[in-house]
């Protein structure tokens, strides 16, 4: 990487649990150059404005946990039952660290974004699509190894774990509960193994 390169990557790396917690509207350059150590000239040499800062910190910060989340559904787990029990096993294991880190980046940013912020919301819609997409496919594997059921509409469920899991985020992370991230993943679970295991357990 060219010495610009690396100081970009530097301001996305040291703002990025900052935006996360604090927000992507609500942080100010001010924050940013004091969790940086750079000043505001060095800011906008790196970057056009504050939402160009936010955009790439958010790819970076949807980026990280999209490459987390993608080791559940390698090689490492060879079925596909396999695959989606270590996706809420993801979850399960890794709460603490998201939450510290001010809770899930797609959420948090797409909270936010909505009519205020039209790149952010392009970009945490294609995060969702995306998210959306990968369980998919892995359902549709599942289907045609004869492990899921063939009548299942995989988009469907993905979409449905999605919307469990980041209301249990929700709600866990306002209350300090984590009981209620604990109830959208069993919730997960028992529909993997009642409704779209070919074998139920």
């Amino acid at each position: 990487m060219s010495k610009a390169e690396k100081t970009r990557q530097f301001i996305i790396e040291k703002t990025a649990s900052l935006f996360n917690t604090k927000g992507y509207t609500s942080t100010s350059l001010s924050d940013i150059t004091e969790a940086t150590g750079l000043t505001k000239g060095s800011i906008y040499g790196n970057f056009e404005n504050k939402d160009q800062v936010a955009l790439e910190v958010y790819k970076y910060n949807a980026g990280l946990l999209k490459q987390s989340m993608s080791r559940s559904f390698g090689d490492e787990f060879p079925s596909t039952m396999d695959k989606l029990n270590a996706f809420v096993a993801f979850y399960r294991k890794n709460w603490q660290s998201v939450f510290l880190n001010g809770g899930c980046p797609l959420m948090n940013a797409a909270t936010e974004a909505d009519d205020t912020f039209p790149m952010l919301k392009k970009q945490v819609t294609q995060s969702f699509t995306e998210w959306i997409s990968k369980i998919s496919e892995v359902i549709i594997e599942g289907q045609k190894n004869g492990e899921l059921s063939a009548s299942a509409d995989s988009e469907e469920y993905a979409s449905l774990f999605i919307m469990l899991i980041e209301g249990g985020i929700l709600l866990s992370k306002t209350t300090g509960e984590e009981k209620f991230l604990n109830q959208a993943l069993d919730r997960v679970l028992h529909i993997i193994n009642k409704e779209l295991n070919i074998h139920p357990s």
